[in-house]
């Protein structure tokens, strides 16, 4: 059976030699079709294929086990990633936010767009197609494999897809409708480039959430507190900390015992209640039990 590293390298594997053939294929498409919105959008999916190249770079580090430096393993080299992947992103919409604006101005002041070709608009349509395909592949294998990165980079690939069905918009309106409709192609893109920005915001945000190290969600605090304080032998809890490490969760938590147990009898309950937790939160959880005495 494939290990977690193996099968996210396959999967980002299949996305960057999709995005390499994209390049290509919108770079000469542009240059052919005379399409500058075509061009552009081959420049957002070679930014699509070095976000690739920076998944299979970090996720390498990330499944590194423990060591005497990282006593918590490098899980949080995948969080980096995911946040590198949305920094790029964000610039990636912002530098197609700004191009639109630009030539939209540009057309209402009476400059001359270009006229793109079938060229352009064929590759557009395989774009749309082939990228969205890969999103709804990276985004189910990265939640199936817990992946933020996987998920981040998938939200890449619709970008593009929203991008490129922008670029469709805009060279089929060009093409079909006449050069007084050139101005769609422009337009559109500045639309998508928001949501584009916004996508990149969203992947951003947890990943710095984590670094900064942001408690687990209330919900799952709160079953944590559950399967502790229902663990046979435990009184009660106090100081539960709680962190994210990449794909896994690390806790803290003082548990309150009996003061008439032996030591061996508190190790035991202490033991027990990290089985619980692995039990449902994953045998990669990080779990640290202190014991007190209770007192009414």
């Amino acid at each position: 059976m494939e290990t977690r590293e193996k099968q996210i390298y396959r999967i980002t594997l299949v996305g960057s030699v999709v995005n390499a053939v994209l390049v290509v294929l919108k770079f000469v498409a542009g240059v052919a079709g005379h399409s500058s919105a075509m061009i552009a959008d081959a420049v957002h999916s070679l930014s699509d294929f070095a976000t690739d190249v920076v998944v299979i770079g970090f996720v390498r580090v990330a499944s590194k086990p423990e060591d005497s430096d990282h006593a918590y393993g490098h899980g949080k080299y995948e969080t980096l990633a995911s946040v590198i992947v949305g920094i790029m992103l964000v610039a990636v919409g912002i530098g197609l936010g700004v191009e639109g604006v630009t030539k939209t101005i540009g057309f209402f002041k009476g400059e001359e767009l270009e006229t793109p070709n079938w060229w352009a608009l064929g590759a557009a349509f395989v774009s749309v197609i082939s990228k969205e395909w890969l999103y709804h592949y990276t985004a189910h294998e990265g939640s199936r494999l817990n992946s933020p990165a996987l998920i981040s980079n998938a939200w890449h690939h619709r970008s593009d897809a929203y991008t490129s069905l922008a670029t469709l918009a805009g060279v089929a309106g060009s093409v079909l409708l006449g050069a007084r409709w050139r101005v769609l192609d422009p337009l559109a893109a500045t639309l998508v480039s928001g949501f584009i920005v916004w996508s990149g915001w969203e992947m951003i945000k947890p990943g710095l959430d984590e670094l900064l190290e942001k408690s687990l969600s209330r919900s799952e605090q709160e079953e944590l507190g559950h399967i502790i304080e229902t663990t046979p032998g435990v009184r009660a809890y106090h100081h539960l900390r709680t962190r994210r490490i990449g794909p896994h969760r690390a806790l803290s938590v003082h548990a309150k015992m009996d003061p008439a147990l032996t030591l061996l009898q508190a190790h035991e309950i202490a033991t027990e209640v990290e089985y619980r937790i692995r039990e449902r939160f994953g045998d990669d959880t990080y779990i640290t039990v202190h014991m007190e005495p209770y007192k009414q």
